[in-house]
């Protein structure tokens, strides 16, 4: 934000928690984007919160995928068991939340979720709403 190039940044260990919503693709062919939107912010508000409860970095979302990391910026020593207890927390609070409170015949989100632990790459990428970003094989195999 302050103009300045953030150099790239070499983690040797970290866990990557990495998750997409089973079937998003109808449920988006199904309802107004709008419903979907809503979808997607009563579920990433509630991966948030135990994002926060395990001390675990917030990557990005990009449509219906979750990203988020232990072992970054600082290292966790547990993080390995933190990204775990993540991600089967995700997975109870994904199951809780109504597709379309409007429609409850559509059911409840399920996703899909994926872990890895090895070495990124981390910096910012590019000046226009700058982000930053993870890079590597452990990225590539968690997804």
């Amino acid at each position: 934000r302050q103009g300045k190039k953030v150099e790239p940044e070499t983690f040797s260990q970290v866990t990557i928690f990495f998750s997409d919503i089973v079937g998003f693709t109808d449920i988006s062919a199904q309802l107004e984007p709008q419903y979907v939107m809503n979808m997607l912010d009563r579920l990433y508000t509630k991966f948030d919160l135990e994002c926060t409860k395990y001390e675990l970095f917030k990557v990005e979302t990009i449509g219906d995928a979750y990203m988020c990391v232990g072992g970054i910026p600082e290292e966790q020593e547990d993080q390995t068991v933190r990204v775990a207890l993540f991600a089967m927390g995700a997975i109870e609070v994904a199951g809780s939340v109504i597709v379309n409170e409007e429609r409850p015949d559509l059911g409840h989100v399920n996703i899909r979720v994926g872990i890895h632990t090895g070495s990124v790459i981390a910096s910012v990428a590019g000046d226009l709403n700058p982000r930053y970003c993870l890079f590597g094989d452990t990225v590539n195999t968690a997804s």
